[in-house]
């Protein structure tokens, strides 16, 4: 077989198919296994410092605010 050459399907090689969800994540291994491995890693980075502030907090924060700024404007 020279390089112009076109490989019949039988030649070709083609990667293990990879199974995925509807989102796209890949489906090798069980969800609560996938899910205790995020904490773990959760928990690391927590002890480490690397900790961020969870979105709904700043939406309670942000809220909070909202409210308050409302009520001094209204009885002041």
């Amino acid at each position: 077989m020279s390089e112009n050459d076109i490989p019949s399907p039988a030649e070709v090689q083609r990667p293990p198919r990879v199974h995925r969800d509807f989102f796209g994540r890949r489906l090798d291994k069980p969800r609560w296994e996938r899910r205790k491995e995020k904490v773990r890693a959760e928990i690391e980075r927590n002890r480490r410092g690397e900790y961020k502030v969870p979105t709904w907090v700043l939406a309670a924060v942000l809220v909070a605010i909202v409210v308050g700024f409302t009520l001094f404007l209204i009885f002041t």
